[in-house]
């Protein structure tokens, strides 16, 4: 029980340096752990929905201790599209190549936990 909620203590942790992190860089957060039923009728979380000159983002945070696989930048581009946002970005610890291609194919910004840190 504590180990669970040691990791939700660090996430909403990450959360909020990357919160502070893209307010730094001048966009707005317009919606923080947000649920938006998608136009497949299934109901999609992002831990912030940011918006930058018009263009709203979904925003992904996974404080794991281990690589972030293809899969879940996958699942974060299937969900943006399903509630109509162009562009996605997922905040981790490290990324696997396949996950960083997909990405890059995608136009999905990858930024670890590190280089948002790195701007506090």
């Amino acid at each position: 029980m504590s180990i669970k909620k040691d990791q939700t203590e660090n996430k909403s942790q990450l959360v909020k340096i990357a919160t502070n992190y893209f307010k730094k860089k001048g966009f707005k957060i317009n919606y923080e752990n947000a649920i938006k039923e998608g136009s497949s009728g299934m109901p999609r979380h992002f831990d912030l929905i940011i918006q930058q000159n018009h263009t709203e983002y979904g925003v992904w945070v996974r404080d794991w201790n281990r690589t972030i696989g293809i899969n879940v930048i996958i699942t974060l581009d299937t969900a943006s599209e399903d509630i109509g946002l162009n562009k996605s970005i997922m905040v981790g610890e490290k990324f696997s190549d396949h996950a960083k291609a997909y990405a890059n194919r995608k136009q999905i910004e990858l930024l670890t936990k590190q280089k948002i840190q790195s701007l506090r």
